[in-house]
């Protein structure tokens, strides 16, 4: 249940989660370098494009819940060094658009990952952390997989324990299970989801709605539970 558990649970719709505190001001390590992405999605980004660029003329690498971006200029910079920079197409997209400053190769751009779309196949997509704060989270998984290039590689964080049913009990292994139908991986022990290729997701609930009062997750931050019924 909620973090406060003598209240009903008030669920929020899209609008007014991400005009939430816990959504807009969220602390979750939004100056995060590249060496970070190796240690919470277990990939080495800048091996993975390189690879790619190897086999193809360009590659796009997508980075949702970026923060301030540094992790793609990184990237752009190393990428620049070996003359390949050009050839590399690097998004970020984050809800609040605090940016640092960023090479001409990357652009960063202001907005839900609920609503944006990349206008074309994608190679690569992360996501450390953001999820956490996303209201429908099986839809934005369904969303990302559908965005994939049929080689393409998504990985995000991702904790079972914040979808929750309509009572308030967490979907649990049913949730898990029907993810790895799906074709996707989860990765328990890292709490991460991974899927490669691209995917027609249908996630068997119907979202209802997220909690911004769950209180911190795992990471000992502040998150969002999202709620759900079965479909019938």
């Amino acid at each position: 249940m909620s973090a406060m558990d003598d209240e009903p649970v008030r669920l929020l719709g899209d609008a007014a989660l991400e005009r939430s505190a816990v959504v807009a001001n969220r602390a979750m390590n939004r100056e995060r370098r590249l060496a970070g992405y190796g240690r919470e999605l277990g990939i080495d980004v800048l091996g993975e494009i390189r690879e790619r660029l190897a086999r193809r003329d360009r590659v796009c690498w997508v980075d949702l819940c970026c923060g301030e971006g540094r992790a793609l200029t990184e990237v752009a910079l190393r990428l620049a060094d070996e003359g390949l920079d050009a050839r590399a197409d690097l998004v970020g997209v984050d809800l609040v658009g605090h940016f640092a400053p960023a090479p001409p190769a990357v652009r960063l751009v202001t907005a839900s990952v609920t609503a944006w779309e990349p206008g074309r196949p994608v190679d690569l997509v992360t996501c450390v952390h953001g999820l956490h704060y996303v209201g429908d989270k099986l839809g934005a998984l369904a969303r990302i997989a559908s965005w994939l290039a049929p080689d393409g590689l998504a990985v995000a964080s991702f904790d079972p324990g914040s979808v929750r049913l309509a009572g308030g009990a967490p979907a649990g292994r049913r949730l898990t299970a029907a993810l790895r139908a799906a074709g996707l991986e989860y990765v328990s022990r890292r709490r991460r989801v991974v899927c490669r290729g691209r995917r027609d997701l249908d996630p068997p609930y119907r979202y209802l709605g997220a909690d911004d009062r769950a209180g911190p997750n795992y990471t000992g931050q502040p998150a969002v539970d999202s709620y759900y019924e079965p479909r019938r």
